[in-house]
């Protein structure tokens, strides 16, 4: 694999330099030009740039000329684009059009749309827009008004009748809105002046991809396929449902079974508690959120579970009965439980690479499907790269954005740019919601060793009059040595709009003694980050001797 600093170092064939040196005797010493080491499809950089000459226009030129030798590009002689999108998703289009706004030629290909994907349909937009966080989010917000109606009777609340919901009305909006959604990604790209080509995209040759029998040369290839839930191979997986048919049912469960303890899971869990469904969690593990700080875990199965969600901890499942009145029952290890409209299975998601081509044309998979790539996102082979989901790196949109804005400059910018991974924030839109940014505390303690906590577990102003069980957890993770921020967060309403301030000090490496010294916003939840003052406890390293070096202890907290 070539790496992004050879990039820098690759140079024009020699009969095309010559001839840029020819050219260049052509104008004015004022316009003189001198060209920068550049990528091999970049837009073509000088000291003193000389209105829009780029790169791909000097190579036209030079191969009217004969000036480009046989083999600068391999066997290809021309290019019909300078960069060929394989997955027009948030990294796909972004990449597309950061690319076409350098100077770039450039194409993305898309299946047809459908509300639940397939290998023949997807859409404008990617699993984000369509079929994840912004219908996911809308179903979140019609499920938390029942919350909200409950809360409302301490304020002085009444209804004559109980409120109803229409799931109809619910799928029928939601699906306009995507619609609308669909047709603004559109634009965007057209706007960019980059081409959009319906249809399945198939990796043909290092430069080469077919679209449905016809085919397209680039000098550079992205794919941004992202992926798609994954169900076990059980009997009885045909009568299950996974995240794309679950955001688009015909009708609203009465029971459903959830297998998964993901945040997909936990999310569904609370669109469809929140619209009145029996709720039943079935995860292998016996906590939730595998990944996520401890005391996050713990409290948010608390609080969901005060909230008539059922928790099966420790249940594999083995098998999906139906009976006669066309009801389901969940078969686990531990035993059968039935009566459910909908058996949901939200146990991850695999890389859309099948039937791509890609190895084929040696880029290499990992074993799971997802592309490897080096830092610069590009795969194996040099003019093919990947960002997004399909590299299974960190699996959010707002990544696959970032990686995609890097591709761009990387590739067509001149600038080399790698994702920056640090305190990436992100979010679990349950009910309550979490959200959190930097280390959880046991990879902080893995790795700075002594750190303090900071918590605060209480009851919020609204839950006052509500009279519900409503409450909120914040934690703080801070390097005892430096006393550098590692890690912020939180269980509790609002807690996405929060952290995402929160993730700016974080990123920027605020210590405690600056969340300290900010003035608080009263009264709000918000506040009780910058008055945490006493840690609940600090953990050091015991003083062991030297052959027993991994020894550590909590020491009590002393008063601040």
């Amino acid at each position: 694999m070539a790496s992004a600093a050879t990039l820098t170092d690759m140079r024009l064939p020699l009969s095309s330099a010559k001839m840029l040196r020819n050219l260049s005797t052509k104008f004015s010493s004022s316009c003189s030009l001198i060209p920068i080491p550049l990528y091999s499809t970049s837009t073509l950089h000088f000291s003193r740039r000389f209105h829009s000459f780029s790169w791909r226009r000097f190579t036209a030129r030079a191969a009217a000329d004969g000036g480009i030798e046989n083999g600068a590009w391999g066997d290809i002689q021309h290019f019909d684009f300078d960069l060929f999108t394989i997955g027009a998703g948030s990294g796909g289009v972004r990449a597309s059009r950061f690319a076409a706004g350098y100077g770039a030629s450039v194409a993305i290909c898309e299946l047809p749309f459908a509300t639940v994907s397939s290998e023949k349909t997807g859409g404008v937009g990617g699993t984000c827009v369509l079929r994840g966080c912004v219908p996911k989010k809308l179903l979140v917000y019609s499920s938390k008004f029942s919350h909200e109606f409950e809360e409302s009777h301490g304020f002085g609340w009444n209804y004559e009748t109980e409120p109803k919901h229409d799931w109809g009305t619910l799928m029928a909006n939601k699906n306009a809105e995507l619609q609308r959604l669909m047709g603004i990604y559109k634009n965007i790209l057209k706007n960019a002046g980059v081409t959009l080509i319906e249809g399945r995209g198939k990796v043909v040759g290092p430069h080469t991809v077919d679209v449905d029998g016809k085919r397209y040369n680039a000098k550079h290839i992205l794919i941004s396929v992202g992926g798609r839930p994954s169900i076990p191979d059980i009997p009885g997986k045909e009568f299950a449902i996974d995240s794309d048919a679950a955001l688009d049912l015909p009708s609203m469960p009465d029971k459903i079974a959830i297998v998964g303890g993901g945040y997909i899971a936990l999310e569904f869990a609370g669109i469809f508690n929140g619209l009145r469904s029996d709720v039943h969690v079935f995860i292998r593990q016996k906590k939730v959120l595998r990944g996520f700080d401890e005391e996050i875990r713990d409290f948010v199965s608390e609080q969901m579970s005060l909230r008539g969600i059922e928790f099966h901890t420790g249940e594999s499942p083995q098998a999906i009965l139906k009976s006669a009145d066309g009801l389901l029952s969940l078969k686990t290890d531990k035993g059968t439980v039935g009566g459910f409209s909908h058996i949901m299975f939200a146990t991850g998601r695999r890389p859309k690479t099948m039937n791509l081509g890609l190895e084929d044309v040696g880029v290499k998979l990992d074993k799971n499907g997802a592309i490897l790539v080096d830092e610069f996102s590009q795969t194996s082979v040099p003019s093919i790269w990947a960002v997004g989901d399909v590299t299974n790196r960190i699996n959010l949109t707002p990544v696959a954005l970032m990686e995609g804005g890097a591709f761009a400059k990387t590739v067509f910018g001149n600038e080399p740019t790698k994702p920056d991974y640090r305190a990436v924030p992100s979010a679990v839109f349950s009910q309550p919601p979490i959200s959190q940014v930097g280390l959880t505390e046991e990879q902080a303690i893995q790795e700075y060793g002594e750190v303090d906590v900071f918590t605060a577990n209480f009851r919020p102003l609204k839950a006052t009059l509500s009279g519900l069980p409503d409450r909120v957890f914040m934690k703080i993770i801070v390097c005892a040595c430096s006393k550098k921020v590692l890690g912020v967060h939180m269980c509790g309403e609002d807690s996405p709009e929060l952290i995402q301030g929160i993730a700016i000090a974080v990123k920027a490496g605020l210590t405690k003694e600056d969340f300290d010294a900010t003035v608080g916003i009263h009264p709000t939840s918000a506040e009780e980050f910058v008055t945490m003052r006493t840690p609940i406890r600090k953990i050091r390293k015991a003083q062991q001797p030297l052959e027993d070096d991994k020894a550590w202890h909590l020491k009590p907290a002393v008063e601040a």
